[in-house]
């Protein structure tokens, strides 16, 4: 496992800076780079880009298990061949929080949903990890599989909006938003819920189903799920027939809104 030091920069549209000693290399996914100084080297390869795949059917079983999270069969290995170090920085697709976590604390394992991963120490490996449950399955919001990343090095994964992270103890129960899970331990359990009332379920705005996490375990929240941005985004631009604001046909859709 490739030891990298690294720094967060930004509040709302962050990014990761990656140190590099010669010879370390880290990976991501493709497209997330931001920039990379001089002497470091590019190169996609076929699977998760750790070095636990040996052959051709341990590649062949990475790049599977990528495919199966809707992820792209590539990732990006970026190592540095030059005599010092050297740096690369990688950039949040949405506004966020990048999360550090260092997988040895974590007993070498996080589970994460599906488009969380950002970057990491190579030697990491980004696995699947199916959902035991069927409810949660089928209701979950990130479906039978999440992301395993498994290791003892640093991985980055990204939250949109605010971040939460709480800690359960033994049997505690948290009730969230499906969308508002990023990650949590393999000790945390996972399940789902159906809110109770269907009045509240029909018309209370928050979906039929609530996800219920049972520590113990550690356990990552974030405040914008990407899916509830796109949502809103795609609800303004159907608004339509208001243009502009100063129009008298923007003026009445203004005062019909209350605004």
């Amino acid at each position: 496992m490739h030891e990298i030091d690294f720094k967060i920069f930004g509040d709302d549209m962050q990014f990761v800076e990656i140190e590099l000693d010669p010879m370390e290399a880290a990976v991501a996914e493709a497209g997330a780079m931001m920039y990379m100084e001089d002497g470091v080297e590019m190169e996609t390869v076929f699977g998760d880009g750790s070095q636990q795949n040996s052959g051709l059917l341990g590649v062949l079983v990475g790049a599977g298990k990528r495919l199966l999270t809707g992820e792209s069969l590539f990732m990006t290995v970026f190592q540095n061949r030059a005599p010092g170090k050297r740096r690369v920085a990688f950039g949040a697709p949405y506004p966020g929080k990048i999360i550090p976590v260092h997988l040895a604390e974590l007993g070498g394992e996080l589970h994460a949903q599906k488009d969380s991963f950002l970057c990491a120490a190579k030697g990491v490996s980004v696995g699947i990890a199916l959902q035991r449950r069927i409810g949660a399955g089928l209701f979950g919001g990130e479906g039978f599989i999440l992301q395993r990343l498994q290791g003892d090095g640093y991985a980055f994964i990204h939250a949109g909006g605010a971040l939460c992270e709480k800690t359960l103890a033994p049997g505690e129960v948290l009730r969230v938003d499906t969308g508002c899970v990023v990650a949590f331990q393999p000790s945390v359990q996972f399940d789902i819920q159906f809110v109770g009332k269907i009045k509240t379920a029909l018309f209370g705005g928050e979906g039929l189903f609530f996800a219920t996490l049972r520590g113990p375990g550690r356990v990552w929240l974030q405040s914008l799920p990407l899916s509830r941005m796109a949502d809103r985004i795609v609800a303004a631009s159907q608004a339509g027939g208001r243009r502009e604001e100063g129009s008298v046909l923007g003026g009445l859709g203004n005062l019909l809104d209350g605004d």
